[in-house]
């Protein structure tokens, strides 16, 4: 669906993005995590079209991304930070506005019910809060029913109850087979929908795999437990591993001594800092 070999792009003489080699299967939700400033939104920008003057090759479905026509964008939908909405529109107008713009035309009005919109769908989107704007600007990505979105900071600024909701839409885009690119500095966001990562910083490629697989490869799960001794609370640390090694361990058990067990494992913020020795805010 999307693959890139030997990418380089430069605003000045200092090269921004180089040596960026990667590929996206179909239906895959794939990750570029990363600090601001470390050119995740400009590799976004080269897939999308918007930047073509890139050495190496980028090809979106099929067509090199410097030669695109007018047709590419029936292709692709994008879901910038920041949403590009007409604010002196009504949520409606927009909608019907920006449909307008493809031949294959989405039902408006199922879509503003689907992010619970229909009700406001004649406010102006200069009242809309940054939530109702965020679902507005989603569902304009998705008007013309493309196979690949890009999506570049989704949930950035949404309270808890607007990002959950955000993505679940974007989990239910996957589950239609869409491709979705997903940039974001959010590596909770990034564990939980992504199917793969890329670790970006300083415009090149420092990692590559599933949340699961860095997690797992640089860091083994951690047991710890505290039990009473002498009147005071003792804590143990292991690893998970060597459980069924741990004398202390299996006498507390066998004694129901122990006061609080628990397993923790890496963050992939962890991993990103050890890999990069960098740190994602």
């Amino acid at each position: 669906m999307i693959s890139v070999k030997d990418l380089y792009f430069s605003y000045t003489k200092k090269p921004f993005i180089e040596q960026v080699n990667f590929e996206v299967e179909s239906g895959e939700i794939f990750g570029f995590l990363g600090p601001s400033g470390a050119g995740k939104s400009t590799l976004q920008k080269i897939l999308t079209g918007l930047i073509t003057t890139y050495s190496g090759s980028v090809k979106v479905n099929g067509t090199e991304v410097k030669q695109r026509k007018n047709s590419f964008y029936e292709q692709i939908g994008v879901d910038f930070e920041f949403p590009s909405l007409y604010e002196k529109l009504t949520g409606r107008a927009n909608l019907r506005f920006f449909n307008s713009l493809y031949q294959k035309q989405g039902d408006v009005e199922t879509l503003l019910a689907s992010v619970g919109l229909l009700a406001d769908a004649d406010k102006k989107v200069a009242d809309y809060s940054k939530g109702m704007k965020s679902r507005l600007n989603f569902i304009k990505a998705i008007l013309h029913d493309p196979d690949i979105l890009f999506l570049d900071e989704p949930t950035s600024g949404l309270d808890p109850s607007n990002a959950r909701l955000m993505k679940d839409m974007i989990l239910k885009e996957k589950a239609k087979g869409k491709t979705i690119i997903l940039t974001t500095h959010n590596m909770f966001d990034a564990t939980e929908l992504c199917d793969r990562v890329a670790f970006i910083v300083d415009g090149k490629i420092k990692a590559l795999d599933a949340p699961h697989n860095l997690i797992m490869s640089k860091g083994a799960t951690k047991i710890t437990y505290t039990y009473a001794q002498n009147g005071k609370e003792k804590i143990e640390h292991i690893s998970l591993r060597k459980t069924s090694e741990d004398e202390l361990l299996s006498r507390l058990l066998k004694d129901n001594q122990l006061l609080s067990i628990h397993s923790s494992e890496p963050t992939l913020n962890d991993i990103f800092v050890e890999l990069t020795g960098r740190h994602l805010q």
